[in-house]
């Protein structure tokens, strides 16, 4: 029983893990016009991949920078009897 219990606890940790981990990065690196590879933190670790290979490192414009504004919240306008 407690081997079932330890079992479960640790499928649920995994996947809390994994769901926190599905994370793209800001670089991308191009290799050529359909193959692409978003998971870099940095330029510097984008360029270290693409030595020697070829290619060239881009920002990634497939997920949102964070640096956008927030929409405006327009509150409902009430009508009172």
């Amino acid at each position: 029983m407690r081997v079932l219990i330890l079992c479960v606890g640790l499928l649920g940790v995994m996947m809390l893990d994994a769901r926190l981990q599905a994370r793209a990065g800001t670089w991308c690196s191009h290799y050529d016009a359909s193959t692409y590879n978003c998971g870099f933190n940095s330029y510097a670790q984008c360029m270290a991949n693409i030595s020697g290979v070829g290619g060239l490192c881009r920002p990634n414009f497939f997920e949102p920078s964070g640096y956008e504004r927030p929409p405006r919240y327009y509150p409902r306008k009430r009508y009172y009897r």
